[in-house]
């Protein structure tokens, strides 16, 4: 049996006839920049995170990058975040001329709050909780210490559409909300896009103009910004696929179940505490021999990644940062032992069964390589 990591065309062969129509109903009106399905995507997008405004852009990278911007975040400042996530989380904060502080994580891989109150400077501006896999992170604790020492928080929601916490969406928490729409993200185009969301109606114009080239006509441009606008096309498709989202984080969600059933015993499964709804963006156990694992699950036909490897600490771009890797303890800890195997919904039953039995299969061909003899 083959079961890929993932499967983007799988995905899309029931959805082409719509997506094709949708397509065709944007080059039948001809409005590509801004069209009227941009702002139909906007308005359903925003009830989803229970927010009142949501502005398209066209990357979720560029969602975090102008978020900082509207929020004063220049030069001299420095804003938290944390070492483990993908690059983009800090990247969004060096371009600005900004210096991205980096505090350690939890065992549920987003930012430990106990940690964040000692990397607080007086240039600290802001703090940039991700939720990773598609799990909260804490922003009881992480907006307590905001309110407390007067920052902004930007939550990077690029891998949790539909996560929630307390009955309350990402996205919908701090004063920003920075999403990612990205091909393998679980609410996807079929290229690159992003959104921002707030409360706020004066951060929302603030959006909408830095996302256009700082315009606000065609005529009267405002401030110094480049073009970050969510295409028309992909917001026609996207908003095919808002229908299908919340079947497709059910499924995320029951293969996560049926894996931390029958895998708890062999390797470190993640588990959903009461409060938290986590929709899977990927699915992150940590196993020991981790390398031999993926090599014997690529052998079986059964693909998998590591999200990620080499934390953003030590990447060459952080090398002005001053940080040595042994730094944040637990994100290295954990980027040698995470693997992420595969959740997307259309995994079957069976193929899941199939992941479950080569995993299992490797933890039981006796010592691991490199373990000690007894």
């Amino acid at each position: 049996m083959i079961v890929p990591y993932v499967n983007l065309p799988l995905q899309h062969q029931p959805l082409k006839a719509a997506l094709l129509d949708a397509v065709g109903r944007v080059l039948d009106h001809g409005q590509f920049i801004l069209g009227p399905e941009v702002e139909q995507f906007e308005a359903r997008f925003a009830a989803l995170c229970g927010v009142r405004f949501a502005i398209g852009v066209n990357s979720g990278t560029d969602a975090l990058i102008l978020a900082l911007k509207a929020l004063g975040v220049g030069p001299g400042d420095e804003v938290i975040t944390a070492p483990n996530s993908f690059v983009a989380s800090a990247s969004c904060i060096g371009v600005l001329g900004a210096r991205p502080v980096f505090v350690d994580v939890g065992p549920d891989y987003n930012l430990d709050p106990n940690r964040i109150e000692e990397a607080i400077t007086p240039a600290t501006r802001a703090i940039l909780p991700v939720h990773l896999t598609g799990r909260p992170a804490d922003m009881d604790a992480i907006l307590d210490i905001a309110r407390r020492h007067d920052l902004r928080v930007v939550e990077d929601c690029a891998q949790a559409v539909l996560a929630r916490t307390h009955d309350r969406p990402v996205g919908s928490l701090g004063d920003v909300g920075c999403f990612s729409l990205h091909p393998l993200k679980t609410l996807n185009a079929c290229g690159d896009g992003g959104v921002i969301t707030t409360n706020d109606a004066g951060l929302a114009q603030q959006f909408k103009m830095l996302r256009n080239i700082g315009l606000r006509s065609r005529e009267d441009c405002a401030v110094w910004s480049h073009n970050s606008r969510l295409d028309t096309l992909q917001a026609a498709m996207l908003l095919v696929k808002l229908d299908l989202l919340p079947g497709w984080t059910e499924a995320r969600r029951a293969h996560a179940r049926f894996y931390q059933e029958q895998l708890a015993d062999v390797v470190q499964t993640p588990l959903d505490r009461p409060f938290e709804y986590a929709v899977y963006h990927t699915f992150v156990v940590q196993a020991e021999a981790r390398d031999a694992l993926i090599a014997h699950l690529a052998a079986a036909g059964v693909g998998a990644a590591i999200h990620y490897p080499a934390p953003i600490h030590v990447q060459a771009a952080a090398a002005g940062l001053g940080y040595r890797a042994a730094d944040f303890p637990v994100t290295m800890a954990q980027a040698g032992r995470i693997v992420s195997l595969p959740v997307y919904p259309e995994l079957t039953a069976e193929q899941a069964a199939y992941v479950v039995e080569q995993v299992r299969s490797f933890y039981d061909r006796g010592p691991l390589p490199g373990a000690a003899d007894a």
